[in-house]
């Protein structure tokens, strides 16, 4: 069985994500943990394709959309699908900010911040550990 077999999180247990995902990707996808910057496997990645959450498949972040924002972490300017991002509020480390998550497993992603490129000056910082790629056909 796949990490991707695990969809639904309401009905999955820790023991099961933990079972299924590498202890980084428990850490940063199931404990909001974050990947030190300059070391996640798609930060300096090129490859044309699709970024898909780890933890359930849903495709989050095309590499259209992705860009070199000097942060350490891939960033893109938009989402695929606004659906599949979940925002909540983020007080953690004494600052505001705001978490994204998948919307459909509940994983954590990382953060948006309103410093990115034209077209929508969003920069969605996003870890590593939180995403498979599938390369385009």
């Amino acid at each position: 069985m796949s990490n991707h077999d695990l969809t639904n999180n309401q009905q999955n247990s820790n023991e099961d994500w933990q079972d299924k995902l590498t202890p980084e990707q428990y850490h940063v996808c199931r404990c909001g943990g974050t990947e030190p910057a300059f070391s996640g496997k798609y930060y300096d990645h090129h490859e044309q394709g699709e970024y898909l959450c780890a933890c359930c498949g849903v495709p989050l972040f095309s590499s259209e959309h992705k860009y070199d924002s000097g942060s350490g972490w891939p960033s893109y300017y938009q989402a695929i699908n606004e659906s599949t991002i979940r925002e909540l509020r983020d007080s953690s480390h004494g600052m505001i900010r705001t978490e994204i998550r998948c919307s459909q497993c509940d994983s954590h992603l990382g953060h948006v911040f309103p410093d990115g490129p034209a077209p929508t000056g969003l920069r969605y910082c996003v870890n590593s550990a939180s995403l498979d790629f599938k390369a385009a056909d």
